[in-house]
This record gives structure tokens, C-alpha cells and sequence, in this order.
């Protein structure tokens, strides 16, 4: 997880207008770090005006992401928490807080990441727990917890 996401792709209590504009403030930190070109970014947001909200996956929460391209450099993640939420379209998890933004270079390098935040966000109000957290280091010790048993 550590090699996926630090403390400078994280960006907490931001505005954002809509759900293009907290998607293109996830891919922009990506854009910055060279793990992503804008053009990933376009492609995400393609991917919900054509496919729907989907990446909507839980209350408060969004998985951005988009097929690996050549717009991808490295397997990275990003996360914006917003102060106002915004409407995907999804009826049942809108409005959302919490963008977490993921590149990829292949369909299979992420899939340990992709468990370690599906771990994460098990936990019974961790959406909550990343929306209201107070700095990039707690967010990254929230996706890094481990299970309780």
C-alpha cells in the first residue's frame, strides 16, 4: 500500500462543484506526481458519463478509475475527502465524500492493493472515518489497518 499512495496524493476537506470536478482534483494529483497523464483523467470521467455511477461502491464512497492505457505510468492511488459532498447519480450510496483515485499499468498489479482497501472499508464506519479525518498520516493509517477480529 505504502509504495501506492503517500501523503502528497492526498487531499482532504476540499471543494469540489460536481463529481467531474472531484474526480479531476484526485487525477490531478496523480497528473503531478508523473504516476498518470490527463488524459487517465478524461478517461475516468468518460467512464461514468457513459457507464453510470458505478464507482459509487458505498455510502459516501467513489472508486475512480479507468481500463490501464497508455496514459498510465504506474500502478498509484489518490484520495480527496470534500467538504460539501457531491451527487454521482447513484439512488443508493450518493451523495459522496471520499474519491478514492486508482491507476493501474495492468489488470492484475493492483489486486493486493485493491484488498487492503476493501479490508479497510469493511470496518463498520470507515468511510466516515476517512471523510473526517484531520491529515494525509491518519488517512494512511486508516487504509492500512488491519481487520478486527
Amino acid at each position: 500500500m505504502e509504495s501506492l499512495i503517500n501523503k502528497n496524493r492526498i487531499l482532504l476537506d476540499i471543494e469540489a462543484c460536481d463529481w467531474r470536478e472531484a474526480i479531476r482534483l484526485a487525477g490531478d494529483l496523480l497528473v503531478r506526481d508523473g504516476c498518470i497523464s490527463d488524459l487517465y483523467t478524461e478517461s475516468m470521467m468518460r467512464a461514468v458519463e457513459e457507464l453510470g455511477p458505478y464507482m459509487v461502491i458505498l455510502p459516501g464512497f467513489a472508486l475512480a478509475h479507468a481500463a490501464p492505457s497508455p496514459a498510465v505510468y504506474s500502478d498509484a492511488m489518490s484520495l480527496v475527502t470534500l467538504h460539501t459532498p457531491v451527487s454521482f447519480g447513484s439512488s443508493e450510496n450518493d451523495p459522496v465524500r471520499v474519491v478514492l483515485c486508482l491507476s493501474c499499468v495492468d489488470r492484475e498489479s493492483h489486486i493486493a492493493a485493491l484488498q487492503r482497501v476493501a479490508i479497510a472499508l469493511m470496518e463498520d464506519g470507515a468511510v466516515d472515518r476517512l471523510a473526517n479525518a484531520a491529515s494525509a498520516e491518519e488517512v494512511l493509517e486508516l487504509l492500512a489497518q488491519e481487520p478486527a477480529n
